[in-house]
């Protein structure tokens, strides 16, 4: 697969926003379970939602693989995978990102392992509700009464009241509704919400590749892209990760309407790529900042420096030399790994309008 040509200098006619048709598929698919590590249902809920429209997907170990008339134009990403809790014994349930099976993918320098101590208590009072893992099928609701910081397991584990008695590996998803506001909406959106904007993005004519791929949270997600580049012998630099992007504050998140990277804790992002979708967002007047960047300059006056993270872009770039290359794509959010995760309206029309550059 040889890239295209860089995109003209030129701005093309933007496509016509509907955010109502949007916010649909965003309030279906909230609703929609998609715990880590049991995405099997969602996969079928989103490949639904693609093949109603003619779109061509298929669907490997751990991705769903949407093709559109020019498969070559562009490679868009989002993991669709979100936090939730696995059963592990008798009312006892646990992180499904940092279960003991995953460990072998997380090596302490991820932004979610970093928060796990500040955020045991966050959940208490958290509604929940058990889903079969394979077909989603529902089992029942429970309130989190409890919930701690194991210091042996280096896990989460959670107290659950009201769930019936469920076999160990049942996932338990939150109890998750969109809010929307006349500026911002609210849920769970990491990473739903690039999820509707993907498929958004089909219903008005895109006609490239969308790589959906599962297990992000838990460091995996990228060995299933890998895959499916390998499989098909593609080699990219336009690879695009949508995503989104946590920041402390309201006040530090509306500092921009979308947030680029420069690299991650692995290694740098495509430069050309990169300084294309920066210039395709001073052309169109949107605010931007560099996470990486913002990153340094707080580590200017901390103690105990923040991680730049580990990317699925990131490790996808390491684990080929830069064969697979690309850059990121995301909208600033607060409350971060909560089921009040919180982002701009502004953000997510900025986000379309550069997105339908490439329609």
């Amino acid at each position: 697969m040889s890239d295209p040509a860089p995109t003209p200098a030129a701005v093309p006619p933007e496509p016509t926003l509907d955010l109502t048709e949007f916010l649909e598929i965003l309030y279906q698919l909230v609703r929609e379970p998609s715990v880590v590590g049991t995405e099997d249902s969602f996969f079928r809920v989103v490949r639904r939602e693609l093949e109603e429209i003619g779109v061509q997907v298929d669907h490997h170990f751990g991705a769903l693989v949407a093709r559109g008339s020019q498969p070559e134009l562009l490679v868009l990403s989002a993991h669709i995978d979100r936090h939730g809790l696995l059963c592990t014994g008798p009312n006892e349930f646990q992180y499904a990102a940092f279960i003991s099976g995953n460990r072998g993918e997380l090596d302490g320098d991820s932004i979610s392992e970093q928060m796990m101590a500040t955020i045991a208590d966050r959940f208490n009072g958290q509604r929940v509700q058990a889903h079969l893992p394979f077909t989603g099928t529902y089992l029942g609701q429970g309130v989190i009464s409890a919930s701690r910081l194991c210091p042996y397991r280096r896990n989460l584990i959670f107290e659950i009241d009201g769930l019936p008695q469920l076999h160990p590996g049942t996932p338990i998803s939150f109890l998750d509704r969109l809010q929307v506001t006349q500026t911002h909406l609210s849920a769970q959106l990491d990473n739903v919400l690039s999820v509707a904007l993907m498929i958004y993005l089909f219903r008005l004519g895109f006609t490239g590749t969308a790589l959906f791929t599962a297990q992000e949270e838990a460091g995996r997600s990228w060995r299933h892209a890998l895959a499916w580049f390998q499989r098909e012998r593609i080699t990219t630099r336009r690879l695009l990760v949508l995503d989104t992007s946590p920041y402390p504050t309201a006040e530090s998140a509306a500092q921009q309407e979308i947030v680029l990277r420069r690299k991650d804790a692995t290694g740098a992002f495509d430069p050309a790529f990169t300084s294309e979708i920066e210039n395709a967002c001073k052309r169109l007047g949107i605010r931007y900042t560099f996470k990486d960047a913002w990153i340094d300059e707080q580590n200017r006056n901390r103690t105990k420096p923040i991680s730049l993270g580990r990317t699925e872009l990131g490790r996808l770039v390491a684990a080929t030399g830069g064969l697979i290359n690309g850059t990121t794509l995301q909208i600033p959010t607060t409350g971060y790994h909560t089921a009040n995760e919180t982002a701009s309206l502004e953000s997510i029309r900025a986000t379309l309008r550069l997105l339908g550059a490439y329609l």
